[in-house]
This record gives C-alpha cells, sequence and structure tokens, in this order.
C-alpha cells in the first residue's frame, strides 16, 4: 500500500500516475549493493571483514528483466559485482581515516564505481541520445550520488533509490558506531543535494516492513510519526500513515528487538519502522519526492513476492516505475 501525504501548502502531487503514463521510457542501471539479509544490521560496502558481503549482479536479474520485458524500459544494465568483490573493500582499513571515521568513497571504492561506469556506457550504447536512470538499491543509492559527483553524469535524468541509508547516524548517541566510517559524512557534505525538476529528478524509497523495538522495555510506540521535511520547491513529500490500534498491541518480540538495533545504528533510534534493514528516516532526503511502500522488505535474497516482497517485486515495482 502507498499512501502520500502532501504538506499542507503544496496542494498537488508532483508525480502521478496519469501525468508520467505516456512519457518515453529511459535506459536504466541498476547499483546493486545489500547484505545477506540474515543480519539487521546496515548494508553498506564497507571492509567486508567487518560488514560482511554483498549482493551480486544474478540477484537483480528479475528487476532487470521486469524492467525490460513487462514496463518497457528500452535497455537495463547491472554493475557486474561478485560477493567476493566486496572484499576488496577491506582495503580501507589500512587507512588511518577508516579509524578516525573520516573514511572517503575514493580511493577504496573505485573498483565499484568504475564497475558503475561499464554499466552507464553499456546503457548509452544500448539506447543512445536518451536520459539515463540510476536505480540504486541499499547502499547503491547513495554511491550513485558519489559517481554522479564525480563521473559524466550530463545525461541522468533519474536517481530512483531502493531502501538506500541515506543520512549518516547522529554523533554523540549511547551505543551508536558510525558503520560507515564517515562515508555518509563526506556525501551528506560533498555530493549535490537531491532535486527534484524536469531535468533531473530524486525519488527516494522506503520500506515499512517491520518496526523495530529497544532492548530492554515491554512497549513499543503506538503510533506513527510523521517527519515533515520544509523544501524550498513544489517537491510533495510522500510518506506512509497508518495508526496501530492499541487494543492489539502486546510487548514487543525479540524479532523487534533485534532489527532495533540495526536501526539504531543507522539512525540512532530502535522504535522506528524500516525494511528490516534501513530505517524509513533514513532512507528518505531533503529536496526528493519520499515514498514509503508498507509491507515492503529490503533484499530480493530473501524475499517473497506475496508474503515478503522487496522493492523490486512485480506488486511494488508496478507502483514506482511510472516515476520517469
Amino acid at each position: 500500500m502507498l499512501s502520500l501525504l502532501l504538506p499542507p501548502a503544496r496542494p498537488r502531487a508532483a508525480v502521478s500516475p496519469d501525468v508520467t503514463a505516456s512519457a518515453p521510457r529511459r535506459p536504466a542501471v541498476i547499483l546493486p549493493v545489500a547484505r545477506a539479509p540474515s543480519s539487521s544490521l546496515l548494508s553498506l560496502p564497507l571492509p567486508a571483514l567487518a560488514q560482511g558481503l554483498g549482493n551480486n549482479t544474478a540477484d537483480y536479474a528479475r528487476l532487470a528483466a521486469a524492467l525490460r520485458d513487462d514496463h518497457g524500459v528500452p535497455a537495463v544494465a547491472v554493475a557486474r559485482v561478485s560477493r567476493p568483490d566486496w572484499l576488496r573493500n577491506a582495503a580501507g582499513l589500512v587507512y588511518p581515516s577508516y579509524w578516525r571515521c573520516t573514511l572517503r568513497p575514493r580511493p577504496v571504492l573505485d573498483w565499484y564505481l568504475k564497475r558503475v561506469d561499464e554499466a552507464v556506457s553499456e546503457a548509452r550504447e544500448l539506447s543512445p541520445n536518451e536520459g539515463i536512470s540510476l536505480i540504486g538499491h541499499s547502499a547503491g543509492g547513495w554511491l550513485a550520488r558519489v559517481y554522479m559527483e564525480e563521473f559524466d553524469a550530463s545525461d541522468i535524468s533519474l536517481l530512483l533509490t531502493l531502501g538506500t541509508p541515506h543520512l549518516p547516524p547522529p554523533k554523540g548517541t549511547p551505543g551508536v558506531i558510525d558503520q560507515t566510517r564517515g562515508l555518509l559524512t563526506y556525501v551528506e557534505k560533498n555530493c549535490a543535494p537531491a532535486v527534484y525538476t524536469p531535468e533531473l529528478k530524486y525519488v527516494c524509497i522506503a520500506g515499512r516492513y517491520i518496526q523495530g523495538a529497544p532492548l530492554t522495555g515491554n512497549t513499543i510506540a503506538t503510533t506513527d510519526e510523521i517527519l515533515a521535511v520544509d523544501t524550498p520547491s513544489d517537491v510533495a513529500e510522500a510518506v506512509m500513515v497508518s495508526t496501530n490500534d492499541k487494543s492489539t498491541q502486546s510487548g514487543p518480540t525479540l524479532r523487534a528487538r533485534f532489527i532495533g538495533q540495526g536501526y539504531k545504528q543507522v539512525c540512532g533510534r530502535a522504535d522506528v519502522w524500516g525494511d528490516g534493514v534501513v530505517p524509513e528516516v533514513s532512507a528518505h532526503l531533503e529536496g526528493a519526492l519520499n515514498i514509503s511502500f508498507d509491507g515492503v522488505y529490503h533484499s530480493p535474497v530473501g524475499s517473497d513476492d506475496e508474503q515478503r516482497p522487496w522493492y523490486g517485486s512485480p506488486a511494488i515495482l508496478k507502483q514506482w516505475i511510472f516515476i520517469r
């Protein structure tokens, strides 16, 4: 389920299926990144010794096929990565900036950015003279922002992120360690801010699969917090709005507590909604068109199109494919 809540001063949505249904499809490039779904901790391409391995190109084959075959995207390229490739990120351990939490994306992630550039070049060759859509999953979303800052992005007209942790964790929160070792702080300070214009659209999609809970205590929040984002343009902020019935609330499960500890490392709070890995509040960017989907899980690995759909499952895909 998708719900849009527009700010009071903006009486219309920035995008609707009716308005964009006749717009031509752009070629798309998918940027894969995610941890194995058995972990609730933040999925980022950090040194694999500490963070585990990410997804590979094959995990996005169904999404790529659906974009081409079911939705008419003229060309779809997926950045070519394998799970062992993430071991390259262990090189970051030798940099003093890693231990000072001031790590920069380059040169540690040059190998990944090169793979993205190769995929973008492939999409350009398959469908020349058209704008490019970047679809970044998880950390692939903020890595797309780094790519757009460092490489030729003149023909990129859409950045769509799926469950991307865009914001650095809050400083000074007890028990919170910056798992990005400063990477997201760098992105926030040095990459262009999100916009939603005819020339370039940022669309940030979050999932609300499970609400986390603190490690201790027997209560969870009974209403959903709506984050008001003040944007200077006509961007419509889209958020999921739901109300929990207090009469059916019970104490948090062990799973919710475990998931909550992962959320806390990302946004500083455990008692928030998210996709099981990335909190909803971290997956939205000021200035972008922000959308949340109820019941959507983080990763294609371990997902189920019926019981546990992820962002690329058919029923979810058809709700965001119109954005272009």
